[in-house]
């Protein structure tokens, strides 16, 4: 049984997506419609940068997306393997769940594009710089990362804001409290905290105001049920209904990355291959949260492509 997933933020990378567009019109395709969508020369960004511009939460989540969706149109489209004959369930990391979505036919590409611009500025604009950070604690599980956050916190803000893997949570809240965390991970039998290079502090209370305007853009938005079940982030177990599905994409913006328990749901369900299309951060996480029972595989290239295909 396979699963396809889809990567978040930190996926990006200058020159990406260029190679697939010149190989394939399907994947030229699905730029020029993201940038048609958002009146923007995001896939010219993409291929060119600056990287700074292209890391901007507003640009790295459409463009991360269509670089997915991208790949997976080139495997539909040059290999016949459709996802709804290939996979048993979707799934994505943060933003990569609005790609799982659009993926599975839950929404068309214009429509997932405009939301990620939208979610992207509205998480920028949630916190103003300097207030808020994340940092990776690692080796640390989630009962040593929840226990140091809430010690880190001494009234501000600090909860896990991903549950990566079973060696790796990342934290979000203040900076003063991140900071604190960070000088207590030995404290807490945890290797070490890294900072993250990120401009606000993700999946948090302090994305309300965030959460609130996905609020107001999802509810006029029609979302159909995809054509295979979706693992949600905040939930770890599959879902299928568009209402409910609404709903979670609005709590997954203040709400925990449930990853390391989506993948070990998956995998207890029956899933022996994951295929991250469009990324390479989520293979190691899936293999670290499931073991030595299944097989991940990163599709970036063309000749990745290939090998997927003469294995499906």
């Amino acid at each position: 049984m396979r699963a396809f997933i889809f990567p978040g933020q930190g996926s990006q990378a200058v020159g990406m997506g260029k190679d697939l567009a010149a190989a394939s019109a399907a994947a030229k395709a699905v730029f020029q419609e993201v940038d048609e969508a958002l009146g923007q020369n995001l896939f010219r960004l993409m291929c060119e940068g600056p990287e700074e511009e292209l890391t901007l939460t507003a640009n790295a989540q459409p463009a991360i997306m269509a670089n997915a969706v991208a790949t997976l149109r080139v495997m539909e489209a040059e290999g016949g393997a459709k996802l709804a004959d290939k996979a048993r369930f979707v799934a994505g990391h943060s933003l990569g769940e609005y790609t799982a979505l659009c993926a599975a036919g839950a929404l068309d590409l214009a429509t997932t594009a405009k939301l990620l611009k939208l979610r992207g500025s509205a998480m920028q604009a949630a916190v103003p710089v300097g207030i808020g950070a994340m940092a990776a604690l690692l080796g640390a599980d989630i009962a040593k990362a929840e226990s140091l956050a809430e010690a880190a916190a001494q009234g501000e803000i600090c909860c896990v804001a991903n549950d990566n893997d079973p060696s790796q949570v990342v934290i979000s809240g203040h900076i003063g409290a991140v900071d604190r965390a960070i000088a207590l991970t030995k404290d807490y039998g945890i290797k070490r905290g890294i900072k993250l290079p990120v401009s606000a502090p993700f999946h948090c209370p302090l994305m309300q105001s965030a959460a609130a305007v996905m609020a107001d853009a999802l509810a006029d938005i029609l979302i159909h049920a995809p054509c295979v079940p979706l693992y949600a982030n905040v939930t770890a177990a599959p879902v299928s209904d568009p209402a409910i599905i609404t709903a979670q994409l609005v709590e997954q913006v203040t709400g925990r990355v449930r990853w390391r328990e989506s993948i070990g749901a998956m995998a207890a369900a029956g899933v022996t291959e994951f295929v991250e299309l469009g990324g390479k951060l989520l293979c190691p996480m899936v293999k670290r949260s499931a073991g030595d029972g299944v097989s991940a595989a990163s599709i970036i290239t063309m000749d990745d492509m290939e090998a997927l295909l003469k294995q499906l």
